[in-house]
């Protein structure tokens, strides 16, 4: 894909995608029609991910579960949905059938026991990191990072919105209209160097969270125009 080209997705694999967040979003965007492969190390942890989602949905053959390189062949658009010690090997993992396609990195560079900290890798942020080991060949847009697991599969209104930051403009405008596929409100947030904002304020979300109690702190843009979310 060019930083021009607009493309059609179809089929979305989420890498990694056997936690409370990939099983979410994928719910999420197979409810909305498209289809939906969850990738997993292990083939039976994505299937049996992939049978827990179905059981949700009136079309269950939407969505089914493959190793994490046979899902990202498969698919059309690639989300990572990894904890950041995976973040590199699993990137290499899947680098071959990535070219040409689109990312969209979920990973927050959260560095255990201090995940109330800031702790952004040399590269500058988790999607900077996605981009070089990638390269140019492949469009990374971080996205998602700030939305809590817990309403996704509930179909429960999700109040935080979600910054888009990537590597060109056609690709956030992809990612964008995935953002509202789901059920939630995306703002173009600008170049990929943009993505330490969305991934640094996970940190603090967690850290309001411990604070007061509650599991789903989140962001939301004032004063513009607000766009209404697909139900």
């Amino acid at each position: 894909m060019t930083e021009n080209e607009t493309p059609r997705i179809e089929t979305i694999a989420i890498v990694g995608g056997t936690g409370k967040e990939g099983k979410g979003l994928a719910y999420r965007w197979a409810k909305a029609g498209h289809k939906v492969i969850i990738g997993s190390r292990q083939i039976e942890k994505a299937q049996t991910a992939a049978d827990e989602v179905a059981k949700l949905l009136p079309d269950p053959s939407v969505i089914s579960g493959e190793t994490n390189p046979v899902a990202a062949e498969k698919a059309d658009l690639v989300v990572l949905t990894v904890p950041f010690t995976a973040h590199v090997p699993t990137l290499e993992s899947i680098k071959s059938s990535l070219e040409g396609k689109i990312l969209i990195d979920v990973t927050v560079p959260l560095v255990p026991p201090k995940v109330t900290k800031v702790q952004m890798p040399a590269a500058g942020s988790a999607a900077q990191e996605a981009q070089e080991v990638l390269g140019e060949g492949v469009q990374v847009v971080g996205a998602f990072q700030n939305i809590s697991y817990e309403h996704l599969l509930n179909d429960e209104e999700v109040e935080c919105d979600v910054l888009v930051s990537g590597s060109g403009k056609a690709a956030r405008t992809v990612v964008l209209q995935l953002v509202e596929e789901a059920g939630m409100v995306g703002w173009d947030a600008g170049p990929i160097e943009n993505s330490v904002i969305a991934e640094g304020l996970t940190s603090i979300l967690i850290g309001l969270n411990k604070q007061f109690g509650v599991d789903s702190a989140g962001i939301r843009m004032t004063g513009l125009p607000r766009p209404e979310k697909k139900s």
